[in-house]
């Protein structure tokens, strides 16, 4: 029973019998006990049960029963027909409370003074006022900016960090509302004037979780900020770190991007929100199997989206929020970027010559000498969300998923193009679509729901691309990492690089894990075979949102990796339409 208990203790972040460990204020034991068992079911991943309320608090039967009446009497705790806890509807009036109430400059103080000493920057804390970023609080270097851009100080909504951040969090009538008279003025040559390029440029800020200006409002000052969010998700400040470019480049504005996000929650107290991951997991216990080769060194953001393209021998990959597309040659690690105006999730070859990608919008043409984008076919329903990954089946459909723009659950949809245009929702009520491929004879389609951990598998029916019977394949626990982008193999073994996990795992048939590869990177993105026998598995990862101790301790994060399995991988194939 102790061993259960404990494991118990260590998935809720508690320990048993926590009540004993800290000794309460004389004549508040009571309280005290109830409290604690208020913190054990708040902290829970779901409901909890009586007996296991009992072994995690070390209480007696009959004082747990008493105390959970008295929390139950008070609104603070639900009990359901199973006789499961969970908490209950008063706490959300007080949360609301503490909302109206909530002292934003006071609770910022404690952040602002953090960064400013991470950083040796100026941290800064600001909110709307007037069209435009009132600045209400400052803590300053040793060697400030003279720029006169200290408390009471006003900043651009639409040239500064701080207003990006906040704008891309706007509901579409807040955001109207907020830039009715704020016209997109120039203030310097990188500041964004043209209104179809700002609103891509605001998806990216909040696909990110933070935003960058790089001397848009004033030359030689660059920042990066974060939204604060109330209860509702609506922005009611931004807290930022502010310097001199030659301080502040860009690539430090980058990794300084998780320092913001963190200190944002931290002030709103939205702590364990997760559907931005932005901590990172100790690197596990290594398997022994480390035989990997960095052959395209890199920074990309959010390396993605691998297949090789046998015909021109050659790995071409996605950098999704770059955005760019990446020819690369992994014999002599030579690496061609090719920038492109929206955020893409995947590429694939086209039969009739060029390239089909999925991207913010919808699935477009690419052209990989110029970059250019060109309409294909566009979901009625993509605003708020951005297509993740994809591939194509034997007979040539385009097959891809979407998730949130802020990564939020239940958003997420699996959409199919035909050959001729047809546009199919497939799929909806999925968290983060991502991973997807085929066995070798097309009878079993796999596809991954990174927010669940969750690989699924399908009976498919090639003729009709029809899916059915719909089981979870493999299914990962919290600490483990979540299951990414995949590819499958003759064998019918799925490869899948595990983010946050530092590995790739091969899955066999059944769903078991029958093969691990080591990687010095903590966030592996996808996987492809490739090479002239189809049997190099090729990994990309990424260095998004990760922080500058993480990175220096994994700083190939994202370059591609290659190693050598000793088996074929089941060819990719190109869009026929």
């Amino acid at each position: 029973m102790k061993d259960e208990r404990d494991a118990w203790g260590d998935a809720l972040g508690v320990s048993p019998c926590n009540v004993q460990k800290k000794v309460p204020v004389p004549g508040t034991q009571a309280l005290w006990k109830g409290l604690s068992i208020l913190k054990i079911i708040a902290e829970a991943p779901s409901s909890v049960r009586f007996s296991q309320l009992m072994e995690l608090s070390g209480q007696p039967k009959g004082t747990l029963h008493r105390i959970l009446q008295a929390l139950i009497e008070f609104r603070l705790v639900r009990v359901d027909a199973e006789q499961t806890y969970t908490l209950g509807t008063r706490l959300f009036e007080m949360a609301h409370k503490v909302w109206n109430d909530f002292d934003l400059r006071g609770a910022a103080e404690p952040e602002l003074i953090r960064l400013q000493k991470l950083s040796n920057e100026t941290s800064r804390l600001g909110v709307f006022e007037d069209n435009s970023i009132l600045i209400i609080d400052q803590k300053e270097t040793m060697n400030p900016l003279r720029l006169e851009l200290g408390v009471g100080k006003k900043l651009q909504l639409h040239a500064s960090a701080m207003g990006k951040s906040m704008l891309a969090h706007l509901s579409p009538s807040d955001f109207s509302s907020a830039m009715v008279n704020c016209p997109l003025e120039r203030f310097t040559a990188n500041t964004i004037i043209n209104e179809a390029e700002f609103m891509r440029h605001l998806d990216l800020v909040k696909a990110r979780g933070y935003a960058i200006s790089v001397e848009e409002q004033f030359v030689g000052v660059n920042s990066v900020a974060a939204p604060i969010l109330d209860n509702a998700g609506k922005p009611i400040g931004s807290v930022s770190i502010a310097g001199g470019t030659y301080s502040l480049t860009q690539e430090r504005l980058h990794s300084l991007g998780r320092e913001v996000i963190e200190a944002a929650r931290r002030i709103s107290g939205h702590v364990g929100e997760s559907f931005m991951s932005i901590a990172t997991k100790r690197q596990p216990t290594k398997s022994g199997n480390n035989n990997w080769e960095c052959v395209v060194a890199s920074e990309s953001f959010l390396g993605e989206g691998p297949h090789w393209n046998d015909e021109l021998q050659r790995l071409e990959w996605v950098d999704i929020l770059e955005p760019a597309a990446h020819i690369s040659n992994p014999e002599t690690g030579e690496d061609k970027t090719i920038h492109l105006p929206e955020i893409v999730g995947a590429m694939v070859p086209r039969r009739r010559g060029g390239h089909v990608a999925v991207t913010q919008f919808g699935y477009r043409t690419v052209d990989l000498s110029t970059g250019a984008m060109l309409p294909l076919a566009t979901p009625s329903d993509i605003e708020g969300c951005r297509f993740n990954d994809g591939k194509c089946d034997a007979k040539g459909r385009f097959w891809a998923g979407t998730l949130a723009l802020d990564a939020s659950p239940g958003k997420g949809a699996l959409y199919c193009l035909e050959e001729n245009g047809k546009l199919t929702k497939v799929l909806s009520d999925l968290h983060i679509s991502n991973g997807i491929g085929w066995n070798a004879d097309s009878t079993k389609m796999y596809l991954t729901d990174s927010g669940e951990k969750t690989i699924y598998v399908f009976d498919f029916e090639l003729s009709s691309g029809l899916l059915s019977n719909r089981q979870v394949f493999a299914q990962l626990r919290d600490e483990e990492g979540s299951p990414d982008g995949l590819t499958v193999d003759m064998e019918g073994g799925v490869w899948s690089a595990i983010w946050d996990g530092w590995r790739v795992v091969r899955f066999d048939q059944y769903g078991v894990i029958d093969r691990v590869i080591d990687l010095p990177v903590p966030r592996p993105t996808s996987c492809a075979f490739g090479g002239k026998d189809l049997s190099t598995l090729y990994i990309t990862s990424a260095r998004i949102r990760l922080s500058s101790e993480a990175l220096s301790e994994s700083p190939l994060s994202g370059s591609v990796f290659a190693v050598e399995t000793g088996i074929k991988g089941v060819p990719i194939n190109s869009f026929a339409g």
